[in-house]
C-alpha cells in the first residue's frame, strides 16, 4: 500500500498544481471549458492517462465545468499516485 502524504507534503505539491486544492483527505480541481464537446473530449482524454495508472478520479461533468476529486481510496486519503495523476490531468486543461 502506498503512503499517506502529509499535510506539509501535500500543500507544498500544491504549489507546483494551481487550481488544485486539498481538504486533507482530497484533491480537487474544476475546470470550465469553453464548450460542453471540448469538456467531454478532455474527460476522455485524461481518462487514458487515468486507466494507465490504474488510479481513477471521480469526475462530475457540469455542461462546460468538469468537477475533478482524487484521493487513493485504499490508503484511506492522498498519496503520491494523486499528486501525480492531478499532474497528468493538467496536460488536458485549459
Amino acid at each position: 500500500m502506498t503512503r499517506l502524504l502529509e499535510p506539509e507534503e501535500i500543500s507544498r505539491q500544491l504549489e507546483s498544481l494551481p487550481g488544485w486544492t486539498s481538504d486533507g483527505t482530497n484533491l480537487h480541481r474544476s475546470v470550465e471549458f469553453p464548450s460542453f464537446p471540448e469538456a467531454i473530449a478532455a474527460v476522455a482524454s485524461l481518462a487514458i492517462d487515468a486507466e494507465e495508472m490504474n488510479h481513477h478520479p471521480d469526475i462530475d461533468i457540469r455542461w462546460r465545468t468538469v468537477n475533478l476529486t482524487l484521493s487513493t481510496h485504499s490508503a484511506g486519503g492522498i498519496t503520491q499516485y494523486d499528486i501525480e495523476l492531478a499532474h497528468r490531468i493538467e496536460t488536458h486543461t485549459p
